[in-house]
């Protein structure tokens, strides 16, 4: 059976694949993962590999949307402040304001309300959390495909600039030879004496 991550190649990319696996992890390209075969892959076709985040809003269950919500107002100041008021309300009621309280000091109806409250609000945070722990696993999944993919061009280029440094000391060399070729040249006619056709008259 084909996975659907690794596609079918044909022989020269297979053996193109080949190589770069060799070249750049040191393993063939059957021992690659997924993450590898991709990378390897996306680098060998000069295609890009980011893509931007997911916005799963329209996939998301209405348990999903309102557990991200809850947790959202759980966890900021507008919650903390209303709540605050909402038990000052409460304690001032009960103890200066109603002439029969229903809920006397210490409270036992606030303290049930606020367990009960508890009890489910702990969850529902558990569940948002939960989800934003996915999004961060596969965000950095992610970032590592694209770091890999980025080291192997770097290397890649690193490469590029050696062989074209050293095609350029070897030209550079091949000069200086041919330059110590024709001093030599000239060095050696320049040494050598030559015959004086002019006869002295007696």
């Amino acid at each position: 059976m084909t996975d659907p991550a690794r596609p079918v190649l044909d022989d020269k990319a297979r053996a193109e694949l080949g190589k770069a696996a060799e070249r750049w992890f040191g393993k063939r390209v059957e021992a690659l993962n997924e993450v590898e075969h991709r990378v390897l892959r996306l680098t060998k076709h000069r295609l890009p590999l980011s893509r931007p985040p997911a916005v799963d809003a329209g996939s998301q269950t209405f348990g999903e949307r309102l557990a991200d919500r809850v947790a959202a107002f759980g966890g900021s100041w507008t919650f903390i402040l209303l709540f605050c008021a909402f038990l000052a309300a409460w304690a001032g009621a009960n103890l200066w304001v109603l002439a029969n309280p229903f809920d006397p000091y210490p409270f036992i109806f606030l303290n049930l309300m606020l367990s009960m409250v508890a009890a489910l609000q702990a969850p529902i945070i558990m569940m948002s959390q939960n989800r934003q722990t996915l999004k961060d696993r596969e965000n950095a999944a992610l970032d590592y495909e694209v770091n890999l993919k980025a080291e192997i061009e770097i290397m890649a280029l690193h490469e590029k600039l050696d062989a074209l440094r050293n095609d350029h000391i070897l030209g550079m060399l091949a000069k200086q030879e041919e330059q110590i070729g024709l001093l030599m040249r000239l060095c050696e006619q320049t040494s050598t004496p030559t015959a004086n056709p002019a006869r002295i008259a007696p």
